[in-house]
């Protein structure tokens, strides 16, 4: 049962929380485990660039293998991070550096080469740059779009390819993202482009130049900025959260648009994807947090709870459970963990396939919920549980969920489906007959002298779609066939009406506040007095910060372990709820 953290009025409500409580315990601040500039002194955020945090783990032997990196105004720091287990020691930052003419707006380290002896980290700049150094060996190899020839505006966001030593990926404030191989260098001219792949509202281009040189790749999502992206778990799809507020979700290998969504109003901020790939969260200026079924294709669920902009949203994949009706057990491990769990029925070809035997749950009793979190400019940390009565709406009748609004099935679809089938799904890529769909990484990388783009698996998953049905998302006849005329015409005019976003309320890509359930937050807590900027969930504990450059750790239920002592007088101004 879902259920509002309410707040008091007047001046409790302003009150800074240092503990909260969910079903599954009391999650506490860990004042001694505070990071922030040594001098602890609040940072004076107008104007400045958003407070971002990064982790790694290097693999240390030593049981502190856990780095943290963090940027506050023109500086950024990297520290050992010691989590609930010893305090913070400030004024032993592994790495310190202090920016001159732009600012650090954020970072990544590649965890497939992190050693305790070295980390490849990279930092994009406000003024479009991009940074890749060593804070172990206090090394700074190379400066990326130096001369800004490339792309002039902010870098909004930067992160390593999954499964690559070299490959990264830069989203910029000017609506693109470019692909970067580290061994490649930029040229001493701006580049020139060819298109090689184009589709509604994005184009891909490659360099068009004799010599190897960087970008690999260029691509335009959209209009106005791509303010986060975010790969799949298994590292095949992408999701970009832009500024004209559309969700486009693609594969990355052939960039073949996947799916796409509309927020209810204003721009998309941040995006994540659930630990088996299922399912995705947005977050951003209508005050809304989002749920979308990557395989359907539709919008599950907002979340009501917020009062200004959502800045940051992140599942929890320690509380993501799997139960069934006589042995319920809630999951607690990595997300390759998770995927073993729920695939212990049988094989599954991608991480998002265990859809089919988790909607099969009235037959099998599984069930599956999801817990993700979320913190905004209001300065509120929320927690969301994602639960089977709102995934699969048919059995609502049965277990009479809670919630707010949303007798209307998730799908839209008002006929019955029976109980014992599958929710009408397309889990194969989109593909002409015949043949797949050719890899845009691997002609770039073609067209620039490379033969081989072995840090993805990328040649296996081509494999995967030759051996899949030739059809596409949302247009699979097994899920049409299930809609009336009256709604497949919806879709039809859904699909024209992608990119104006006064003709999207109302269809599948925005569908109206009273058409699908509306979640209320089981947390709901003033924890900084500036606005929130991160949101990490950790085996023992999660992670916030917010704009004063403050990073805070907050245990687990049963994991204070050697902190339990801490002197609350250390700690920040606020009430214990």
């Amino acid at each position: 049962m879902l259920k509002m953290a309410a707040e008091g009025g007047g001046k409790e409500a302003n009150e800074i929380k240092t503990q909260f409580t969910t079903r599954e315990g009391v999650y506490k601040l860990l004042p001694n485990s505070e990071y922030s500039r040594p001098n602890r002194v609040p940072f004076n955020s107008q104007g400045s660039n958003p407070v971002k945090v990064s982790f790694v783990n290097v693999n240390d032997q030593s049981g502190n293998g856990e780095r943290i990196c963090f940027n506050v105004g023109r500086e950024l720091y990297f520290y050992i991070y010691k989590g609930v287990r010893k305090a913070a020691d400030l004024s032993k930052p592994v790495d310190k550096r202090i920016y001159k003419g732009t600012l650090p707006t954020c970072h990544d380290s590649n965890a497939l080469t992190a050693t305790a002896e070295s980390v490849s980290l990279l930092v994009g700049f406000s003024a479009g740059q991009v940074q890749l150094i060593d804070p172990i060996k206090k090394e700074t190899s190379k400066l990326f779009n130096e001369d800004r020839l490339i792309d002039k505006s902010t870098v909004t966001c930067v992160k390593w390819v999954p499964g690559s030593e070299h490959l990264f990926l830069v989203a910029h404030g000017s609506g693109c993202l470019y692909l970067y191989n580290v061994e490649h260098t930029c040229g001493t001219t701006p580049p020139h482009y060819q298109l090689l792949k184009q589709g509604e509202s994005y184009a891909v281009h490659t360099s068009k130049s004799k010599s190897t040189r960087n970008p690999l790749l260029r691509w335009t999502v959209g209009e106005g900025a791509v303010n986060e992206f975010a790969f799949s778990p298994d590292g095949k799809f992408l999701a970009c959260a832009g500024q004209d507020g559309f969700l486009r979700v693609f594969c990355f290998d052939t960039a073949e648009l996947q799916g796409t969504m509309k927020s209810y109003f204003g721009g998309l901020l941040c995006v994540c994807w659930s630990p088996d790939g299922r399912y995705v969260v947005t977050g951003g200026e209508d005050d809304l947090v989002t749920v979308w079924s990557f395989s359907d294709s539709t919008v599950v669920a907002r979340g009501r709870g917020h009062k200004s902009w959502v800045s940051v949203v992140a599942f929890d994949h320690c509380i993501t459970s799997v139960q069934d009706s006589e042995a319920p057990a809630e999951f607690s491990g990595s997300d390759e963990d998770f995927q073993d769990q729920v695939q212990s029925n049988g094989s599954r070809e991608r991480a998002n396939s265990t859809q089919s035997r988790i909607s099969k749950r009235n037959s099998t009793g599984i069930s599956v919920t999801y817990r993700f979190g979320s913190v905004g400019q209001d300065t509120q940390l929320c927690l969301w549980d994602l639960t089977e009565d709102i995934l699969f709406p048919l059995s609502r009748t049965r277990t009479h969920t809670n919630i707010m609004s949303g007798e209307t099935s998730t799908n839209g679809n008002n006929s019955a489906t029976p109980s014992n089938s599958p929710l009408p799904r397309s889990n194969s890529l989109p593909h002409s007959s015949g043949n797949s769909p050719k890899s845009v990484v691997d002609s770039a990388l073609i067209a620039t002298g490379v033969s081989k783009f072995a840090t993805l698996a990328l040649h296996e998953a081509r494999k995967e779609r030759h051996q899949e049905k030739d059809h596409k998302r949302n247009h699979s006849i097994s899920y049409i066939s299930n809609k009336s005329s009256d709604k497949l015409n919806q879709l039809i005019g859904t699909q024209k009406a992608k990119t104006d976003g006064a003709k999207t309320l109302g269809t599948t890509l925005c569908p109206r506040m009273e058409e699908i359930p509306l979640l209320e937050p089981l947390v709901c807590k003033k924890i900084a007095h500036e606005r929130l900027t991160v949101l990490i969930f950790l085996e023992d504990c999660l992670v916030t910060a917010c704009q004063e450059g403050f990073i805070c750790t907050w245990a687990r239920p049963g994991k204070v372990g050697l902190l339990s002592s801490q002197n609350p007088a250390n700690s920040p101004s606020g009430t214990v709820v």
